[in-house]
C-alpha cells in the first residue's frame, strides 16, 4: 500500500499573501488560512474552534495567489503537509508545519465580483500543474515562519 499525504481545506485568509522570489527567480507565496468548526458542547452551547494553517504556493499558483487573494478571501486549497526546520534569531532550532498548495479555487467575494475573473479557463486549469520541483529551496528570511 502506498502512503498518502493530501490536505483539502476551505477557509479564509488571515492576511494578504506575501509574494517573493527565490534566488533563481521562482515565485513563492505564503499566507495564513483559518478553518473553523462549529459544534454544540455537552450542555448544548454552540462553540467554534478555529485552526490556523500556514500555506505555501509555488510558481504560477504563487503568482495567482499574490494577484487575486486578499485577507478575508474564501478559498479552497489542496496540497500536502510538509515540515521544515529553521534556526530562530535566538539560535533555537524550530520546526514549522506548512501546507504546500498544489491546487486552489477561489470563491466569490460577496461584493458582486468573482475573485477568479481576470484570467482564462485555461489559466485556471493550470493551477494543478504549478507544482515545484525545488520547493525545498525556500529559506525563511527571519525568525517568523510565515
Amino acid at each position: 500500500m502506498s502512503n498518502l499525504n493530501k490536505v483539502l481545506l476551505v477557509g479564509r485568509l488571515g492576511r494578504d499573501p506575501e509574494l517573493r522570489y527565490t534566488t533563481d527567480g521562482t515565485p513563492v507565496a505564503s499566507f495564513t488560512m483559518a478553518t473553523s468548526e462549529r459544534y454544540k458542547d455537552r450542555s448544548g452551547v454552540r462553540q467554534e474552534r478555529t485552526e490556523w494553517h500556514n500555506i505555501v504556493a509555488w510558481r504560477k499558483l504563487a503568482e495567482i495567489a499574490g494577484e487575486y487573494l486578499r485577507k478575508g478571501s474564501l478559498v479552497y486549497i489542496e496540497g500536502r503537509i510538509q515540515s521544515r526546520e529553521y534556526d530562530g534569531k535566538d539560535g533555537i532550532k524550530r520546526r514549522v508545519y506548512e501546507i504546500v498548495a498544489s491546487d486552489m479555487k477561489m470563491f466569490p467575494t460577496g461584493q458582486g465580483q468573482v475573485q477568479n475573473q481576470g484570467y482564462s479557463q485555461e489559466e485556471r486549469k493550470s493551477f494543478g500543474s504549478s507544482r515545484s520541483q525545488n520547493e525545498d529551496d525556500f529559506v525563511p528570511e527571519d525568525d517568523v515562519p510565515m
